[in-house]
């Protein structure tokens, strides 16, 4: 029988250590920690996305500000908003959702962003710290791709993990973690060759491609554990992933499902992120 792994469940447990932590910061006089979201444009899933941030950073403590740009917004305004955002004292967090207007350049609003303040984790500091193996603000999904895999019982180390993607925000840093971990990481893109083949030699397979159903269950090791990370919106509503569900189910030990699955530990990890921030500013323990 493949066991299903709740992100959900694993994301409660999370936010319980985070709530213990803010407890904690309250117990000595001291604000709670205040994230800053950026949202430009009228993006739908966007708007999901910050709303259910809005609710978790509520339901642990965390105080957040929203700071919303129209789709004409110029990229110097938010650029000169992320400045404003980096100086002030009482922010600890700061957010620009992505995807942000084609007109936009992502890349210049991440590097805008003060690391100490990048609670997604992917300016360039916070990454090269993650290379190195050093203390710093780890990127939300592939970090809760780690506690899931851990949530899940499933044994990393010395485990051969192929990673399918290698995106900044997902892919790469997920090998990096992975490899951390004790883990021995394949990383795949699209221009890897037989991937299934490699894919089927692997403990644990962690696609994160934006391919639908890119995945099948003969691309799987019998009793590996899958993680799917994909997000596609079917013409009737219904969300599938980048694995196919039906197939890989039969043959995978475990498997994360799609809804339900990565996207809660992604919002759990951003609250351990605030936190963090907020500590290492304050210099607390």
């Amino acid at each position: 029988m493949t066991q299903l792994i709740d992100g959900r469940i694993a994301a409660q447990v999370i936010k319980k250590r985070v709530r213990a932590d803010i407890d904690a910061i309250l117990s000595k006089g001291l604000r709670v920690p205040r994230l800053a979201v950026i949202l430009a444009g009228d993006h739908p899933a966007s708007e999901v996305y910050v709303k259910n941030k809005e609710i978790a950073c509520k339901s642990v403590g965390i105080e957040t500000v929203m700071y919303r740009l129209p789709k004409e917004a110029s990229q110097k305004q938010i650029l000169n908003l992320i400045a404003q955002l980096n100086e002030d004292d009482t922010i600890d967090g700061i957010l620009p959702q992505l995807p942000l207007p084609a007109h936009i350049s992502r890349t210049a609003a991440i590097l805008a962003v003060d690391p100490k303040k990048d609670v997604d984790g992917l300016t360039p500091l916070n990454q090269g710290l993650l290379d190195w193996n050093l203390p710093g603000i780890r990127p939300c999904t592939p970090s809760g791709i780690v506690e899931l895999l851990k949530f899940s019982g499933t044994e990393i180390r010395g485990a051969l993990a192929a990673v399918l993607g290698r995106s900044l925000l997902v892919g790469a840093p997920t090998a990096n973690l992975l490899s951390h971990e004790g883990a021995t990481t394949v990383s795949m893109h699209s221009e890897s060759r037989n991937s299934s083949e490699l894919t089927r030699q692997a403990d644990i397979v962690v696609v994160a491609t934006g391919q639908h159903h890119l995945v099948k269950g003969h691309w799987i090791k019998p009793g590996a554990t899958v993680i799917d990370v994909g997000i596609h919106r079917m013409p009737d509503g219904s969300i599938e992933g980048d694995v196919h569900f039906a197939s890989v189910s039969k043959v995978a030990g475990k498997i994360s499902p799609v809804p339900g699955g990565v996207g809660p530990m992604t919002i759990a990890s951003l609250l351990v992120n605030c936190v963090s921030a907020y500590k290492m500013r304050k210099n607390l323990t």
